[in-house]
């Protein structure tokens, strides 16, 4: 049975593997002479289900130019395997939309930055059939915000150069201008800043500034967090108020026990700030002779 061209023109590399060695020369490129060549299953379906997740999609149309698609994806680092799988996403996504993807990624430190912008060549490298060149925003190119009228202006790029450049010695200055840019702004305009800003500060110091910020720059506002920060703020105010009491009845009762207290003494129980450990000290007061017997376990 006569092959249809479209089979005749790619089985003709099954038959003749070793032709395309001689075919570079004609198309221009230079490739080493083959050892050997090995025909393998042509089927490239997943075997399983496979699990690929972009982080976010957005369709965004324009007024003159059609739609297309962002891809945004977070790097917290250097990921050798993920320039496989964002080529994937941008192939996923044009085979099945058929619309024109763009990939961003978001990173919070420059050498991340450097790297995720690649370019990334994929294929031979005589001639790379695919070039994935992600855009990348990060500290190396968003702005540092510190001016409030111009955070007011866009409080989203405020709030994105806020978690860009969490790490920045300067961070205090650009938190403390997203929440003087937000004193004014809709409640609704607020919550979400709020949270996405604790969230990307994650674990870093700069997350307990922000903490203390919206507790008394925006103490007009209530949210989860904000709730959580002035709700830790009443109980470490307790335990300091209930530490203090403490103290000074451990003072009141030495003094009345006739125990006199050395200046190192009294230094530690003014700096003691623990309510436990000065209820431990009140109880050894009750029947202490020396200082020695207040601090020392028996």
């Amino acid at each position: 049975m006569v092959s249809s061209p479209h089979e005749a023109m790619h089985r003709i590399f099954q038959e003749y593997p070793n032709l395309f060695s001689r075919l570079s020369e004609v198309l221009g490129i230079s490739l080493p002479p083959p050892v050997s060549a090995t025909i393998l299953p042509t089927d490239l379906t997943e075997p399983r289900p496979l699990e690929r997740r972009v982080d976010t999609l957005l369709r965004i149309d324009t007024e003159s130019d059609g739609a297309f698609l962002l891809a945004v994806e977070s790097q917290g680092k250097k990921d050798p395997d993920k320039p496989a799988s964002w080529a994937y996403y941008l192939s996923f996504l044009y085979t099945k939309y058929r619309t024109p993807p763009l990939l961003l990624v978001v990173c919070q430190d420059r050498a991340t930055a450097e790297w995720a912008a690649g370019p990334v060549l994929i294929g031979h490298r005589s001639w790379p059939s695919l070039t994935l060149r992600p855009l990348v925003a990060g500290p190396h190119n968003i702005p540092v915000i510190r001016d409030v009228a111009e955070a007011r202006k866009d409080l989203a790029l405020a709030t994105l150069s806020a978690i860009t450049h969490a790490s920045d010695p300067d961070i205090g200055a650009i938190l403390k201008t997203l929440s003087a840019a937000l004193r004014d702004a809709p409640e609704g305009i607020v919550e979400p800043i709020v949270e996405l800003t604790a969230q990307g500060l994650g674990n870093r110091p700069a997350a307990e500034q922000w903490r203390n910020l919206v507790a008394v720059d925006l103490s007009f506002y209530t949210s989860p967090l904000s709730e959580e920060i002035r709700d830790e703020g009443r109980v470490e105010g307790r335990a300091e108020g209930r530490a203090e009491g403490r103290a000074e009845s451990l003072l009141t009762v030495l003094e009345l026990r006739g125990v006199r207290l050395t200046p190192e003494a009294r230094e530690r129980i003014d700096a003691c700030r623990d309510a436990e450990t000065l209820r431990t000290w009140l109880t050894r007061a009750m029947t202490a002779d020396s200082p020695e017997d207040v601090f020392t376990e028996e």
